[in-house]
């Protein structure tokens, strides 16, 4: 690849590629690591990794703890292999540490796009198993997983349920105990 097309500049220069499809680029990177299973589930796994690790990156560095976390996910829930499962953490590390300004909303749209309303929610759920991680849920945390929350189009209900269950772990909560 061409430093010219890495920075968003077609062959010629001339300005910005546009990207064939609606993907980003991030999801489409992923998607080539999962490549043996059905596209549309690759789709839904790789943007679902992506958008776990920006909320793991809400504080600028997604820890061991977080990264552990993010791989049984994939595997208990995307049923991934635990080998398939790391290389998708890493890439999503990578993803989100290059691309992350600019890709984290388009990523979520993408997502919000090809979910359902379950799947929505069951990743809320688990957005809140990584941040919660390393035993506290700190306020840049949980503001980044209510910025998701919106993006998916969910509802402040659907949000405030899904964040009672995790209220022991809200670092908002613990200094006032």
């Amino acid at each position: 690849m061409s430093i010219l097309k890495f920075l968003g500049f077609g062959e010629a220069g001339g300005g910005p590629a546009v990207p064939p499809s609606a993907e980003t680029e991030s999801v489409r990177a992923i998607v080539r690591a999962l490549d043996r299973l059905e596209p549309e589930r690759a789709r839904l796994l790789a943007a679902s990794a992506y958008i776990l690790g920006r909320v793991a990156r809400a504080d600028l560095e997604i820890s061991g703890t977080e990264a552990g976390e993010i791989e049984r996910i994939l595997v208990e829930q995307g049923g991934l292999t635990p080998e398939q499962a790391i290389l998708v953490v890493q890439m999503a590390r990578t993803q989100n540490t290059l691309f992350g300004g600019t890709e984290n909303y388009l990523v979520t749209r993408e997502f919000n796009r090809i979910a359902s309303h379950d799947q929505k929610l069951a990743l809320l759920q688990c957005l809140f198993s990584v941040s919660a991680a390393d035993e506290s849920i700190s306020v840049v945390e949980d503001n980044e997983i209510r910025r998701i929350a919106s993006e998916l189009r969910l509802t402040h209900g659907d949000f405030i349920k899904s964040r009672s269950a995790w209220r022991d772990h809200l670092a908002v909560l613990k200094k006032q105990r």
